[in-house]
């Protein structure tokens, strides 16, 4: 039996990687334990799925939340911590795998605590590649820890590089759909707004991420993380833009052979993979039918109507603290265009901003890059909004 944990159980990863655990539990009974969940605010739904699992370690954003499940949950008797420190207590508990499904900065703390712990991460949170992936991947390797990619594009690489000798790659290519604004006009970007930017053309996802794929942020996330994982530089990545989200990604070796991995858009092969590996089990996803006719196209990305991405990458070149301030300013901007205080387009604006005006530690420790963090988080806006407000 492998004991599970989530972090980010109500999310969208969280709640499909719970679907995943009961169904493969149900066709090998035993075969999965979750031991632990965690959630920011959604306490009922937590409640809920630690009811129907049985789960007594849990975790909530706030204490009130907190006493809100004990509530809920008061026949069953769980421990229920909450805050940033209930979160790494939960994470330090003793499991064979975290999911860390949890969104934004908020999950290198609790990923590098079950490092520690020995325990394999089942990595859906890419901010904690991006800000902290040199730091996350030495403790891995010190401590013989698997990185498990969760996102399907780099799930789709892991994939493909089974059998691969790193001497043998030439380049990684990461698919992405586009997002919603592939072909809308440039001129017309400053009048999206956040129920459109939410539309997203072929995944489900929760709101923060679908944004940032809809600025093309998320890809260049992913180059980051993509570089992270496999210890690569940022000019071995490519990114092409492919609408039908059916090759999720490929690799080039050295003697031209591309080697791809295809499916339908679902999350529920690459979680399930990330929990079985080496394994692979049955899963319910249905299979691709090439009889049925299929047409799959690639092109560019548009990179001066999408900055995000060239942005990402230039972070990533740099190094040092720089992806977490360019990570942290776009979680802020990203949630103030949620709120409607500023335009889509001024989501790469806030991010080029607080990038220019970073000073950049080149070594730095956990404590630089959440320093860095909040720091950028406070204030990666403020310039912007002073200018608004004075207009």
């Amino acid at each position: 039996m492998k004991k599970i944990g989530i972090i980010g159980s109500t999310g969208s990863i969280g709640t499909q990687t719970v679907e995943v655990i009961q169904e493969l539990n149900g066709a090998e009974p035993g075969s999965f334990c979750v031991t632990a969940l965690a959630c920011g605010n959604g306490v009922e739904k937590m409640a809920e799925q630690a009811r129907a699992l049985g789960v007594r370690l849990l975790c909530t954003g706030t204490k009130e939340g907190a006493g809100k499940v004990r509530s809920m949950l008061s026949d069953m008797k769980p421990e229920v911590l909450w805050g940033k420190e209930g979160l790494k207590e939960l994470a330090a508990s003793g499991m064979d795998t975290l999911v860390t499904a949890i969104v934004g900065m908020a999950g290198i703390e609790p990923t590098l605590e079950a490092i520690k712990n020995g325990t394999d991460i089942a990595l859906a949170n890419k901010e904690t590649l991006v800000a902290a992936g040199e730091i996350v991947m030495r403790e891995a390797g010190k401590r013989g820890v698997s990185i498990l990619p969760v996102d399907s594009e780099h799930s789709a690489v892991f994939q493909c590089l089974r059998g691969i000798r790193r001497e043998e790659l030439d380049k990684i290519v990461l698919t992405c759909s586009g997002g919603p604004f592939r072909t809308y006009p440039a001129e017309k970007l400053d009048s999206v707004t956040p129920e459109m930017a939410l539309g997203h053309p072929t995944w489900n996802m929760g709101g923060k991420i679908t944004v940032d794929s809809a600025t093309l942020m998320n890809k260049g996330l992913e180059v980051i993380e993509a570089a992270r994982l496999y210890s690569l530089s940022i000019d071995d990545i490519e990114v092409t833009v492919h609408p039908q989200s059916i090759v999720h990604s490929m690799i080039k070796t050295r003697d031209g052979a591309v080697i791809a991995q295809l499916g339908y858009p679902s999350m529920k092969l690459p979680i399930q993979y990330a929990l079985t590996y080496p394994e692979r089990k049955k899963c319910g996803v249905p299979v691709l039918d090439f009889t049925k006719g299929m047409t799959l196209t690639f092109e560019e990305p548009d990179r001066e109507k999408f900055p995000c991405l060239g942005l990402a990458e230039a972070a990533g070149r740099e190094g040092g603290t720089m992806p977490a301030c360019m990570n942290a300013a776009n979680e802020k901007a990203v949630s103030l265009f949620l709120q409607g205080k500023v335009k889509f387009t001024d989501i790469a604006l806030i991010v080029e901003k607080a990038m220019a005006s970073h000073r950049v530690i080149k070594d730095p420790s956990a404590e630089d890059i959440l320093g860095v963090s909040d720091e950028t988080y406070r204030n990666a806006a403020l310039q912007l909004l002073q200018r608004k407000t004075r207009r």
